[in-house]
């Protein structure tokens, strides 16, 4: 059956086709995964009567952060685990197979700036590659060697290294150039040296790592835009416990590939939704989640506008702060 389900995530289709294929995937996980089983069981819902997504219940993203959420009984591939702050829990995302995964990220990509060989992609992550278990650093590097190119690569801190680079191959004009980085990395480079890096898709992650104070994300693509002569700012919205990214390309405005979608549920009833440009929690169906479980209650808030994208707004007080999402003040 699992198999039939990986053979029809990533095909597209309709809305319908999306709705009846998720509801597939919940019966499988709610019978199969026996964390969101107990769950749904402690809810007091009977899965099999469930006939419209809305009905779905979330799963509460902390979840990975206390419980193995995995299908099956094999020795995971690899472990993802979230960055932290000292003292806090991380989450982890375990795969049996990485290859969904791959084939997501992959596939998303594509959606969204078409062929990997047509960029040389540089990457800025350095709080990333210093530690293990990093689903963004997995991605990036795949994404780096599908480009062909040795130009391509990581800079972890040396900035005068990576300006060097991107002028170079900015007069080599062959090909476009994306750079990925961290938030407190960008700003670091605007700041201090602040080079042109106009014709650019840059694509900011998120996240200060303890190194600065935490801005709201249209103040940091206000500065980011004016040191480094970007007309629009990128930025990607992933996390640990999710195998699909959503992209922003302009005015914080983001969008899903067709194998994921975005709910916002009223803060004080998960079971109710809000309508377009009202402020509530955003709930994450990633059918590539195929294995772990593809309905995520986070702790963002955000909004849906009426052209299918969101926005994301913040983060719920209580909650911890977020590598890949950005504080509100």
């Amino acid at each position: 059956m699992d198999q039939i389900f990986k053979s029809r995530i990533f095909k597209g289709g309709n809305d319908e086709e999306f709705n009846s294929l998720a509801l597939e995937i919940f019966k499988f996980q709610a019978k199969k995964n026996s964390v969101y089983k107990e769950y749904i069981n402690h809810l007091g819902i009977d899965p099999y009567g469930i006939d419209d997504i809305l009905k779905i219940p979330f799963l509460p993203i902390q979840f990975f952060k206390t419980h193995k959420i995995f299908i099956g009984d094999r020795t995971p591939a690899i472990t993802f685990t979230s960055s932290g702050t000292t003292g806090t829990l991380t989450s982890s995302h375990a795969l049996t197979d990485t290859l969904l995964y791959e084939e997501s990220f992959l596939s998303g990509f594509r959606h969204f700036y078409g062929n990997p060989k047509d960029y040389y992609i540089l990457a800025l992550l350095p709080s990333y590659l210093e530690r293990e278990g990093s689903s963004l650093v997995f991605m990036v590097s795949r994404l780096i060697k599908e480009t062909l190119s040795s130009e391509s690569g990581f800079f972890l801190n040396n900035y005068e290294e990576f300006i060097s680079k991107f002028f170079f191959l900015k007069k080599r004009n062959d090909r476009k150039i994306m750079i990925w980085g961290v938030s407190y990395a960008l700003l670091d480079l605007a700041e201090k040296y602040a080079p042109d890096l106009s014709g650019t898709i840059l694509i900011e992650t998120g996240g200060m790592k303890g190194k600065r104070k935490e801005i709201i994300r249209e103040e940091l693509h206000q500065i980011l835009s004016k040191n480094l002569s970007v007309t629009n700012v990128h930025s990607e919205y992933g996390m640990t416990e999710l195998l699909s990214q959503a992209y922003s390309k302009e005015q914080g405005v983001f969008y899903t590939p067709p194998w994921m979608k975005i709910l916002i549920r009223d803060i004080y009833d998960p079971f109710h939704y809000m309508q377009n440009n009202r402020t509530g929690g955003i709930n994450v169906i990633d059918l590539a989640n195929l294995y772990s479980c593809s309905f995520i209650e986070t702790k963002d808030l955000g909004s849906q506008t009426n052209d299918k994208g969101f926005k994301v707004l913040g983060r719920f007080d209580t909650s911890d702060i977020r590598g890949c999402n950005l504080m509100v003040e």
